[in-house]
């Protein structure tokens, strides 16, 4: 039995605050990484030279100092690779790692303002995300 069977609420506000703040990794496939290199307008290893490290359990891209995400704008708190922004990006706040439990998803959401509110997600649509998940064991 999940504890988030009846399902959960969430809308990104815009706010960037899961682009900022704490070092973390964000990690990409293959084919993000060649997605985002071409909308940079570089070469794979231009692409990794500028915007990638290997700190992490897997490559995964920089961050700016203070932790933010080397591709978090902030001036407009947008994500400059929208687009094309890795898989990790597009699950938050549907990680494993904060669906474990009520605990961890209320702890996240306390630096979330999109978490708890907003449009409604059914069990059925979270799992989905779950199965689409690249690093299931990382996130």
């Amino acid at each position: 039995m999940l504890w988030w069977e009846e399902g959960l609420r969430f809308s990104c506000i815009g706010c960037g605050r899961c682009c900022r703040g704490e070092p973390g990794a964000i990690f990409y496939t293959p084919e993000e990484e060649a997605a985002l290199a071409a909308q940079l307008g570089l070469s794979l290893q231009e692409f990794r030279d500028r915007y990638t490290t290997s700190r992490w359990e897997a490559p995964s891209l920089k961050e700016k100092r203070g932790g933010d995400c080397i591709f978090h704008d902030e001036k407009t708190n947008l994500c400059l690779v929208y687009e094309v922004r890795p898989m990790q990006c597009r699950l938050f706040p549907f990680w494993p790692s904060l669906l474990e439990s009520p605990e961890t998803w209320e702890r996240a959401a306390l630096s979330c303002p999109g978490m708890n509110d907003g449009d409604w997600h059914s069990p059925e649509e979270i799992a989905d995300l779950l199965a689409d998940c690249p690093f299931p064991d990382l996130l």
